[in-house]
């Protein structure tokens, strides 16, 4: 595997279908720049707020980001590097970026609605209401995730080296003074037109400045796993109910000069390590096999590594039948039904026009398709260490491979230990800047759940617009999330990329009902569809038969009972969504 080649051709054919097939998609849709947005529409400098395209990106990729792309790709990579790269292309680009560009444009057309009240015009309201127990469901889940892992990585405690210690508590810091300096940033922006040039150079001096100081200063926050928890609690009950302004906007777009930064790096490690001849040729084979194994191998032999007599496991893989492990694992390197919920939830109310729908709907998920991508090269460069269980994390291998490339180019091979400590950072940031945005959009599902379709809070009254409070529903949604995570939430977190999917097909559904009754053509989401559909299907048949197994093999059968009712729920959520669906999205037209 050629690194360098794979990152380059794959930059062009992205770019490429951002300029045709996107364009496509924004004539066929009717992107009208004219029109006027919720943003304006509705403002209300809480969740409607206008503001400009590179800001309203800088939130939405930071949001959607979530190191999620990062993980499935890793994680995927025991399959070979061919399958995932084919994969991330072309389900980013048919499958992921339709479904983003699809669910801003319709939450555009809905008065900045998600896409749970898109569901409830467009199907019923029965429809919307499952749509938004499930995708709340999901959201709390992965706060709870979220939240554990952010606090994993800033906890410190004595079973860590003291090195470990320091720098989680220095990551800390530096996310602390994000926060701080986010709040001032837009407090001082707010109301502003600043020219962009001079907007983008200031927050890139500021990002540079934060990361230098929290690196520099001594490292004096030392709270455990729990107390970060309940931290963590409270700073998101607060951003769920503040002003996007305030400090939701501001952090992410402060933020999403991380991910361009890590970009960067990636791109100047593969094309400079390229070159130089050091990564010319990884050592990561085209394709491993139809089945994988998440068991740690010896990459030269293939002998299985075995220590004090037990089979090590590698932490950063994930294995199965390539059908439908891979797409399942790969998540939201290509699609993910998360992005659908941001993209309506929060993105869709600051939007300023619908010509901007395009470049933060489509061309946000391709720059996360690309870092997936960027993910696969670092699994090639350390491919020996990873086979054999080195590493505890994805995000490990992703800040060592990429380190070590940029570690090869002459003139940069002290700075490795520098590359690395930034790439962790930023991977940090990623799940924190994510965690904020999910649960402000649990506190937005919640709230349109005991709103019946075409209504708004305003026509509700008693029990329901008690329980569509906003600071209740943010409430609850943070001490479910929160809760769980501090529980345990790996009990059913095997569910989750599934249950992913699934919110990813309930989402090209509710825009395929939208533009079948708007009398646009939807049918280039047929396919998309049918595979989602079809990929969801096989994973819930393969959970539930692998939890009756593990029931009757007998022992403690607490979590494979758990996750084969759920599997069973999801099941049959999705053949009734998907009959009544597939129905009113392509069996009527101009309603």
């Amino acid at each position: 595997m050629n690194a360098m080649i794979v990152v380059i051709v794959s930059a062009v054919v992205l770019a490429c279908a951002y300029i045709l097939y996107g364009g496509w998609l924004a004539r066929q849709w009717g992107v009208d720049p004219d029109r006027e947005t919720p943003a304006h529409e509705f403002e209300d400098g809480v969740d409607y707020v206008p503001s400009p395209s590179y800001v309203v990106f800088g939130h939405h990729v930071s949001s959607i980001l979530g190191a999620g792309s990062i993980g499935g790709a890793i994680q995927a990579a025991v399959f070979g590097w061919v399958p995932v790269v084919l994969w991330i292309a072309v389900g980013g680009i048919f499958f992921g970026a339709v479904q983003d560009f699809g669910s801003l444009l319709a939450s555009l057309r809905h008065k900045g609605a998600t896409l749970a009240e898109v569901v409830g015009r467009n199907v019923d309201d029965t429809a919307k209401r499952l749509f938004c127990l499930f995708a709340f469901v999901s959201i709390v889940l992965l706060v709870a995730a979220l939240a554990s892992i952010v606090a994993s990585t800033f906890q410190v405690v004595d079973s860590q080296t003291a090195d470990v210690n320091e720098r989680n508590s220095r990551v800390a810091m530096i996310s602390i003074l994000f926060a701080v300096v986010a709040i001032i940033w837009g407090a001082i922006m707010r109301g502003r037109r600043v020219h962009p040039a001079l907007n983008i150079a200031c927050a890139i001096v500021l990002v540079c400045a934060i990361v230098a100081a929290g690196f520099n200063m001594p490292a004096v926050i030392a709270l455990d796993h729990t107390s970060w928890m309940l931290v963590l609690g409270a700073y998101v009950l607060v951003t769920a109910i503040a002003p996007v302004w305030t400090i939701l906007q501001p952090r992410d777009y402060l933020s999403s000069f991380l991910l361009y930064g890590v970009l960067l790096l990636a791109m100047i490690g593969t094309i400079g390590a390229g070159v130089v001849g050091t990564a010319t040729d990884l050592q990561i084979p085209a394709f491993t096999g139809f089945v994988a194994s998440s068991t740690a191998f010896d990459a030269t032999t293939g002998a299985t590594v075995v220590q004090d007599g037990v089979t090590v496991v590698n932490q950063s893989a994930q294995g199965g039948f390539l059908f439908p492990a891979l797409f399942v694992t790969v998540g939201c390197g290509a699609i993910s039904g998360f992005h659908g919920i941001v993209a309506s939830g929060t993105t869709s109310k600051q939007v300023e026009s619908e010509a901007h729908a395009k470049p933060i709907g489509f061309g946000g998920m391709l720059v996360e398709c690309m870092l997936a991508i960027v993910a696969v090269c670092a699994v090639g460069f350390v491919w020996t260490n990873f086979t054999a269980g080195g590493y505890a994390s994805p995000a490990q291998v992703f800040a060592d491979g990429l380190s070590g490339m940029l570690a090869t180019i002459p003139g940069v091979e002290g700075y490795k230990d520098l590359a690395y400590a930034l790439i962790a950072l930023a991977v940090s940031a990623f799940c924190l800047t994510t965690l904020d945005t999910a649960t402000r959009l649990g506190r937005i599902l919640l709230q349109e759940l005991w709103i019946p379709a075409g209504q708004t809070p305003d026509d509700v009254s008693g029990l329901r617009k008690a329980l569509g409070n906003r600071y209740v529903s943010t409430i609850v949604t943070v001490a479910l999330g929160i809760g769980l995570g501090m529980a345990g939430y790996s009990l059913v977190w095997p569910l989750f990329g599934t249950a992913n999917l699934l919110l990813a097909f309930l989402a090209l559904l509710a825009v395929g009902a939208w533009l079948g009754n708007a009398g646009k053509n939807n049918r280039m989401l047929l396919v998309p569809m049918a595979f989602i559909l079809a990929v969801t299907l096989a994973s819930l048949v393969l959970i539930v038969m692998q939890g009756i197994a593990s029931i009757i093999v007998g022992g403690d059968i607490a979590a494979p009972l758990v996750q084969l009712v759920i599997a069973l729920a999801l099941l049959v959520l999705s053949i009734a969504q998907a009959r009544k669906g597939f129905r009113i999205a392509f069996g009527r037209r101009g309603r």
